[in-house]
């Protein structure tokens, strides 16, 4: 049995791990701010109506949740492009969604935007080893005398590291130690930073978000959403040592509150002869774009994209080329005030395939490297900037949309290459696959245990496509 605690809905799916196929699936409104498990038994008794699973015969169970906000997660560092820049990597690499970073020092006004947002956990960064140690202490001072109550780890500096957990400690503040995040200007460590995330998740969150009773009934660890797609991201792309993997590719992840692009591929200069600057990138990438969700945030891509070329690829949807006349910006009030909302019309579920391909475009293109010309005393050279996904192999697109809506394929034309905007390094030819089955959560938390036949039950079930 796998579960995902969503942010609207609870899904359940079943697995025959013999047979390796799912049996059957289900979902219900998920009930965090009440009693978690009541949300989670309506999915579970649909799930036994769909597939008459003997909750006896049930060997395992498995979790992820996203419920609450997910992890939350704040991180502040040196230097943007830099230190900021790792702490966001180990954040986002363990399941969290970063909701505010800072460089440099933090001053009063940071510091009452932080105590707003209301995060699990702060990443506190700074300074290379041997670098800089004013920065992360100062940075330290501010929070230990700040309101916030939640845990604070300290990935900076290591000569600096042990007397900024002391100055937070001296104010009652929850305070871990990990390695840099970046030791040196050329080396990313966040392995050991996320490590603690997850222990920190387990330990302190799980209770704090209405969890701990559902974890009892799992009787083993929750983790978060994000991870579980990671996860089987990872397992697509590498396959195991008795069953190939798919080769590199792109996981396009649209959410009711935010739209994950998870990206597995090498990362290589778009020619021999291109420059790539800034950190090295990540064999196994995330980003999370928290105000592209098509529910809890389908105002913000109403007003990022506007309503005239919303309109325009609402008509492209149709064979006259015209669609009926809509009200979009009633629709997405009206979406986004009643996030469970179905689309009961043609024209409403045209509108969500809309808002879904606009939110796919956005973050695809922030996710994608980025290529320009700049100029110096020995000429003209190309400079890259982040990871070129132009030779990706396999495009997945997954979340509830991708399931109920129509002809979700139109969403992944958004994720591949624009002659229009060859600076953005998306990818040019990929397969396509849909996971029309809503089980790339399942596949992630399955894998834990069971990788090969986690990968072979994905590949039963990934539907491809044709764009």
């Amino acid at each position: 049995m796998l579960v995902d605690f969503g942010s609207t809905f609870t899904k359940a799916a079943a697995v025959d791990l013999g047979a390796e196929v799912v049996l059957g699936w289900a979902q219900a409104p998920t009930t965090v701010n009440t009693d978690i498990t009541i949300g989670l038994n309506r999915a579970l008794s649909k799930l036994a109506e769909t597939c008459e699973v003997n909750p006896e015969r049930v060997q395992q169970k498995y979790a992820s949740s996203s419920a609450a906000g997910g992890l939350i997660m704040g991180a502040i560092g040196l230097v943007p492009e830099l230190t900021l820049e790792a702490a966001r990597r180990a954040a986002l690499g363990a399941g969290a969604k970063v909701v505010c970073g800072y460089g440099f020092e933090i001053d009063e006004e940071i510091l009452k935007e932080i105590e707003e947002l209301k995060c699990d956990i702060i990443l506190l960064s700074g300074g290379t080893d041997g670098g800089d140690k004013k920065t992360i202490l100062h940075n330290a001072a501010m929070l230990a005398n700040s309101k916030i109550s939640c845990p604070v780890i300290v990935a900076g500096n290591r000569l600096a590291s042990n007397k900024a957990k002391s100055i937070l400690e001296s104010k009652n503040k929850i305070a871990f130690i990990s390695k840099n995040v970046l030791p040196s200007l050329d080396v990313v460590d966040v392995e050991p930073a996320q490590k603690i995330i997850r222990d920190i998740f387990l330990t302190h969150i799980i209770k704090a978000k209405g969890l701990g009773k559902a974890q009892e009934f799992f009787g083993r660890a929750i983790i978060p959403t994000p991870k579980a797609s990671l996860l089987a991201a990872g397992l697509l792309s590498e396959g195991t040592d008795n069953e190939p993997g798919l080769g590199s590719l792109l996981v396009v992840e649209i959410g009711g509150a935010t739209t994950n692009i998870h990206s597995v591929s090498d990362n290589s200069p778009m020619t021999p002869q291109t420059i790539i600057k800034g950190l090295p990138e990540q064999k196994l990438k995330r980003t999370v774009e928290g105000d592209l969700g098509i529910r809890y945030n389908a105002r913000t891509i109403y007003d990022l994209v506007g309503d005239e070329i919303l309109q325009s690829r609402l008509n492209a949807f149709t064979a006259s080329g015209k669609a009926e006349q809509t009200d979009i910006k009633s629709y997405v009030g009206n979406i986004s005030d009643r996030v469970e909302t179905i689309p009961s019309t043609d024209t409403e579920y045209n509108l969500d395939i809309v808002l879904a391909k606009s939110a796919a475009l956005m973050a695809v293109e922030r996710h994608a490297g980025t290529v320009r010309q700049e100029y110096s005393i020995v000429g003209e050279t190309t400079i890259q900037y982040g990871k070129n996904l132009l030779d990706i192999e396999n495009i997945i697109g997954t979340g509830g949309i991708f399931k109920f809506g129509r002809s979700p394929e139109r969403i992944l034309q958004a994720s591949l290459f624009d002659a229009q905007k060859p600076w953005s390094l998306k990818p040019r030819a990929p397969k396509v696959y849909i996971d029309s089955n809503y089980i790339i959560y399942a596949i992630g938390l399955l894998s834990q245990d069971y990788p090969a036949q986690a990968l072979r039950i994905a590949k039963k079930h990934l539907k491809k496509a044709d764009l």
